[in-house]
């Protein structure tokens, strides 16, 4: 392990891909051994998940054709390579303070590649996880003491029959729930959980079309993933900084409760 006095700068390294790897275990535990900067970590992933979701709808429009002469000259850009590139759109000059901005979306279970508006309700769940697991008065606004009044709130404001699953047999517990925007003019519900170290996984829910797909996402390769599914009018995502195995035994226990509360 590399030891050395990190900073600030290293945080932003970190989030950019550029901090070498032989330094990778020495800064995670600097982190560790300092919440400011470890919260203030976190902050900075929050930023930019958010500004990625705020700019999602950039990779589905067409580019303007001064654009891509100014940046290619006469030659055409294929679609599949401006997504790849796409910071180098209208908008690149906002979204280039926040570094790039490239996730990726791998099947589970053999489903395939998602296409970009499941990537937007995981960014928005795990823009939601960042902001909020982080919190230790403010985490949710309704408690787990409350659980029925929990249920019966968010299925009411999000618009879907809402189960708080019991994810007590993978380690976590109901801490509570809250209200959250969501897309356009949408809501979403979140449901907070916690293990006894402390570690937390939320469930994002909203109301989506009758699409059916999962599988997982990340923003950050240092930051949380998002195990996410559409099915049944639902769109979903448990969200944490867990292994993946571990995070998809939690998202399959969740899912099937969701799912059993619906003929319930």
């Amino acid at each position: 392990m590399t030891r050395r006095d990190f900073s600030e700068r290293d945080i932003h390294m970190a989030l950019d891909g550029e901090l070498p790897g032989e330094e990778r275990m020495g800064y995670d535990a600097w982190l560790e051994a300092n919440p400011e900067m470890k919260a203030k970590s976190a902050r900075y992933i929050a930023d930019r998940t958010a500004l990625r979701a705020a700019f999602a709808g950039v990779l589905d429009e067409p580019v303007p054709a001064r654009l891509r002469q100014a940046l290619f000259g006469a030659a055409p850009v294929k679609a599949a390579t401006w997504r790849s590139r796409w910071w180098l759109s209208a908008a690149a000059a906002a979204v280039l303070a926040v570094g790039g901005l490239g996730g990726y979306v791998a099947g589970i279970d053999g489903i395939g590649l998602a296409d970009n508006s499941d990537d937007q309700l995981a960014e928005q769940a795990i823009a939601a996880h960042v902001l909020y697991a982080a919190e230790k008065r403010h985490a949710v606004e309704v408690p787990a003491s409350d659980k029925d009044h929990l249920q019966s709130w968010l299925s009411n404001r999000v618009g879907l029959k809402l189960v708080a699953p019991d994810l007590t047999a993978e380690g976590f517990v109901l801490v509570g729930g809250r209200l959250l925007p969501a897309g356009e003019k949408g809501k979403a519900a979140m449901l907070l959980y916690e293990d006894a170290r402390g570690e937390r996984v939320s469930l994002f829910v909203t109301a989506e079309s009758s699409e059916t797909a999962k599988g997982t996402y990340a923003a950050e390769s240092d930051g949380p993933e998002a195990v996410y599914w559409l099915d049944k009018g639902y769109g979903c995502a448990v969200v944490g900084w867990l292994p993946r195995e571990r995070l998809s035994a939690v998202a399959k226990s969740a899912y099937g409760q969701l799912l059993a509360g619906i003929s319930s």
